[in-house]
């Protein structure tokens, strides 16, 4: 299993630029942003994403002068917040975890500098796994704890490439 295997997953060539595509593709389930920290979630159909900005109206995707854009994304897998759900007996939408992005059938990389592509055109670059802040007590008592469990509460991304994403969008991982 290679760096960018994610739980022994089989590659296939995509023939673009000597990358190597996940044959087991998922798909982008939900998107959502806030226009400050502590802010309301706007959940969204579609969205315009840059490499200086982020998501097009979140607060964290704007890039800090001589910042690295560590955190201007973030993505949650839809069967952790599930998984998490049930153990805290509650049933909230995945958004209460103030995430951007909710990913469905892909196992999302634990590997800082794996690749993913979104749509046609947008690349995120995993940065570091998303440790759930105190805030998820708010949301659910043991939420917190529930998410800490390797990497349920998600991971972080920079944007390597922007476009124009929508529920419903494959994503595959890349490899270099």
């Amino acid at each position: 299993m290679g760096i960018f295997e994610p739980h022994g997953r089989y590659r296939q060539r995509d023939g673009k630029a000597g990358l190597t595509v996940a044959r087991v593709a998922g798909r982008l389930a939900g998107i959502a942003r806030h226009a400050r920290s502590r802010g309301p979630i706007e959940t969204l159909d579609c969205v315009s994403v840059s490499v200086e900005g982020g998501i097009a109206g979140d607060f964290r995707g704007v890039v800090k002068p001589g910042g690295r854009g560590r955190r201007q994304i973030s993505l949650i897998e839809a069967g952790d917040w599930d998984a998490a759900m049930a153990e805290v007996g509650h049933s909230l939408e995945w958004w209460h975890r103030r995430a951007n992005l909710l990913v469905e059938g892909l196992d999302l990389p634990q590997t800082p500098g794996a690749r993913l592509r979104i749509g046609g055109d947008v690349t995120l670059e995993i940065t570091v796994e998303c440790n759930p802040c105190s805030r998820m007590e708010e949301v659910a008592g043991g939420l917190k704890a529930a998410l800490t469990l390797d990497w349920r509460g998600g991971a972080l991304a920079r944007v390597l490439a922007g476009g124009a994403i929508a529920v419903g969008d494959t994503i595959e991982i890349l490899e270099g």
